[in-house]
């Protein structure tokens, strides 16, 4: 039988968490021999921690973790993998979006050989700029990430436990977890999930935040920044070159001294290019450094095994 680890962040959901464990209570047993529902509490401002040390009272194999302040959603679900016991980890979020019922769909798709699986809402639930400032965050992930199911990632995933290894050593206060998966698997997948409307309280992620997480992303986990000032560099370079060519090689022609603006600006052009390619190779470099710092492991390890010869394998009499 499995064994799960479900872990939820919570900020401010107190009035859905009753009805969700209560739901999960119903789902886990059919699910697995070996099961935790681990709440990771951020400081909100309302009584979710009382609601989870209620609940903890009531089901034995619920967890509870509170922060000492608000570190967001990645920070908190980072917390309660680091935390976890079992073999195969749950993350869902706290306002019943994400069904229960829906888990043994996930658990299904990750049996057919994969590490990773989403389960991508079939119809957003949320308002047109929330909608919006997700897919450009996706966007950010795709470049992050490297890998073509970043566009279907959701905060309603499956995953080993054994991923968490490729990041242990990770302490940075920029969290993606979707980022950090890749460090460990390229093997992900995304399945068509419901995504039921929010009925209770209001959604904690707002514009300004979605787009924050997208800037820490492109500017934590993710070269492309540099590679662009690297090409834009290049291209204005180019430009220059060929403009100033040109202006030179009219007036050689035309036995006259080159135009003043002309030359002026296609000389400007190859060395604000050069200057700025230039800086797109040193931050080349630093993000190197970045990457040694962040402590990316050069290996994770799936499985092992060792021959031992029969003549070590025989015990002494």
């Amino acid at each position: 039988m499995l064994s799960l680890s479900v872990i939820i962040p919570v900020y401010n959901g107190a009035l859905s968490l009753p009805e969700l464990t209560a739901r999960l209570a119903v789902e886990l047993p059919k699910l697995a021999g070996q099961y935790e529902l681990i709440f990771v509490e951020d400081d909100g401002k309302d009584n979710s921690w009382d609601v989870i040390k209620e609940l903890a009272r009531q089901y034995p194999w619920v967890r509870g973790f509170k922060h000492m302040r608000n570190y967001g959603q990645h920070n908190a679900l980072l917390c309660g993998i680091r935390a976890a016991r079992y073999d195969i980890i749950v993350t869902m979020d706290d306002d019943l979006q994400h069904p229960p019922e829906e888990v043994s769909r996930l658990l299904a798709k990750l049996a057919e050989g994969y590490d990773v699986v989403y389960g991508t809402p079939q119809r957003e639930q949320h308002g047109l700029l929330r909608d919006l400032a997700s897919q450009v965050t996706k966007l950010a992930l795709q470049s992050a990430m490297g890998v073509d199911v970043a566009r279907s990632v959701s905060a309603f995933r499956v995953f080993r436990t054994q991923l968490r290894d490729a990041f242990t050593s990770y302490q940075s206060p920029y969290v993606s977890i979707d980022v950090l998966l890749t460090w460990g698997t390229k093997r992900f997948a995304a399945i068509p999930a419901r995504h039921d409307p929010r009925t209770l309280g209001v959604s904690n992620y707002t514009l300004r935040k979605l787009i924050t997480h997208a800037m820490n992303m492109m500017t934590g986990f993710s070269t492309l920044p540099l590679q662009i000032a690297s090409l834009v560099g290049f291209a204005l370079t180019m430009f220059g070159v060929v403009v100033l060519v040109y202006v030179i090689g009219r007036a050689l022609l035309e036995g006259a001294a080159p135009a003043g603006f002309p030359f002026l600006a296609s000389t400007i052009a190859v060395f604000s290019g050069a200057q700025l390619f230039a800086l797109g190779i040193i931050g080349e470099y630093l993000a190197r450094m970045h990457v040694r710092v962040m402590g990316q492991p050069s290996s994770v390890v799936r499985e092992a095994v060792e021959y031992q010869p029969e003549a070590e394998q025989e015990q002494p009499v």
